[in-house]
Parts: structure tokens; C-alpha cells; sequence
């Protein structure tokens, strides 16, 4: 998703890890939490529910986000 959003840009390689880091960063922090848990023998559910959660998000949004910043890229 982020490719295609700086596709045209000029400073692409500046912009994308500004795009992706913050989308990145929670997913992170909770799948380490969720292991974190199922090591410690605590529950993880609701950090796999959180992560389900970002996931049925993605999935919705990401191509939309693509098609957008495909179509901006060959206008």
C-alpha cells in the first residue's frame, strides 16, 4: 500500500518509512505482547483480538489506499 502511494513521488524513498512506521509499530508492539503472554502463561487473547482487529482493518482499507495512490501516481 505504501509503494503505491509514493509511486510518483520524487522523494519516495524519504516518505515511505514515514508511511509505514506508524502503521507498523502497533502491530508490532502487540504481537510482541501476545508472545510475551503465551510464554508467561498468561492469557493473549486480547492481544490477538486487537490484532485481528488491525488485520480486518487492513484488509478493507489497504486496497482502497493503493488504488487511490495508483491512480494519483499515473495522473
Amino acid at each position: 500500500m505504501a509503494a503505491a502511494l509514493v509511486l510518483g513521488a520524487r522523494r519516495g524513498g524519504v516518505l515511505l518509512p514515514l508511511l509505514v512506521l506508524p502503521l507498523a509499530t502497533p502491530v508490532l508492539i502487540f504481537g510482541a505482547s501476545a508472545a510475551d503472554a503465551a510464554t508467561n502463561g498468561r492469557s493473549f487473547g486480547p492481544e490477538l483480538d486487537l490484532l485481528g482487529a488491525f488485520l480486518a482493518l487492513a484488509l478493507v482499507l489497504c486496497p482502497l489506499a493503493a488504488g487511490s495512490g495508483l491512480r494519483a501516481a499515473t495522473s
